[in-house]
């Protein structure tokens, strides 16, 4: 019993000291932002050690696509002061080499010690830059009022839920109404705007999405998983670089990105 309350409070002071200041994270993904499109990684947070991960490969920050130039249409970033990370969604249709990127950032202090990203462009999943950037500027990612802000395992046990159903049918997705789903570039709202067209049916063969890596941000409603999803990469069945980017309302999922890369054009399918 002793040894129990004392793992408890180990685990209570572990998450006060990862806790962190909400304006910080705001000016690292403002500065994040500004860095890409710069194609600078010189970030003023950036720490001397930092671990870089492009595509779940481990990459010189100074060589990888940080350090390119990139025309940046729109962005849109969590904030996650409980566990200091942070997420970005950047669309970049108009580039001279069109992507959609994925970013997430973790703090030690007051110091950036780890990006990881990924960046689907062409040939990836159902990619399309310039559906992509059409719909998420359509989408509606307003602060929550307080008293209406879901906790943050109700935001996660909404996002796993629609991660775990892909091979489990049982499962009961706690979709909205409406709830879109941006894949790449398509969007399942474009014909339905008011209805629930998340719904994912169970893929033909079980398996387990693991390595999730979770950012959640109860001010929006915000929650993104990095993920190693199995099946869909023909050439990488055991898992493919993905994330999902979603938006929960009063328990309930609105908004649903996907972004993954493939081996293969289109990931051999």
């Amino acid at each position: 019993m002793i040894y129990s309350v004392l793992l408890a409070c180990v685990g209570l002071a572990s998450q006060a000291l990862a806790q962190c200041d909400r304006a910080m994270l705001l000016e690292a993904t403002a500065a994040y932002v500004k860095a890409q499109a710069a194609g600078d990684p010189n970030m003023p947070a950036l720490a001397s050690n930092v671990s870089y991960l492009e595509n779940d490969v481990v990459t010189d920050i100074k060589a990888g696509l940080l350090s390119q130039a990139v025309t940046i249409d729109f962005n849109r970033s969590l904030h996650d002061s409980t566990q200091c990370a942070t997420f970005t969604e950047l669309s970049a249709a108009t580039n001279k080499v069109p992507y959609v990127i994925h970013t997430r950032m973790l703090f030690t202090g007051d110091k950036i010690t780890t990006v990881q990203t990924v960046a689907a462009n062409d040939g990836d999943w159902a990619f399309n830059a310039t559906g992509h950037l059409y719909w998420t500027k359509q989408e509606k990612w307003d602060v929550i009022p307080e008293a209406k802000r879901d906790a943050r395992d109700v935001i996660q046990k909404a996002g796993d839920m629609y991660l775990d159903s892909w091979s489990d049918g049982s499962v009961k997705v706690p979709y909205g109404t409406p709830c879109a789903r941006l894949e790449g570039g398509s969007y399942t709202g474009s014909g339905r705007p008011t209805a629930n067209t998340c719904f994912m049916p169970v893929f033909p063969e079980a398996f387990t999405i693991s390595n999730r890596r979770y950012v959640i941000d109860e001010e929006v409603g915000g929650l993104d998983i990095f993920n190693d999803f199995p099946f869909i990469d023909a050439g990488k069945p055991d898992g493919t670089p993905s994330t999902n980017f979603m938006r929960v309302e009063g328990g309930m999922l609105r908004y649903i990105h996907e972004n993954t890369v493939c081996t293969t054009p289109r990931c051999g399918r």
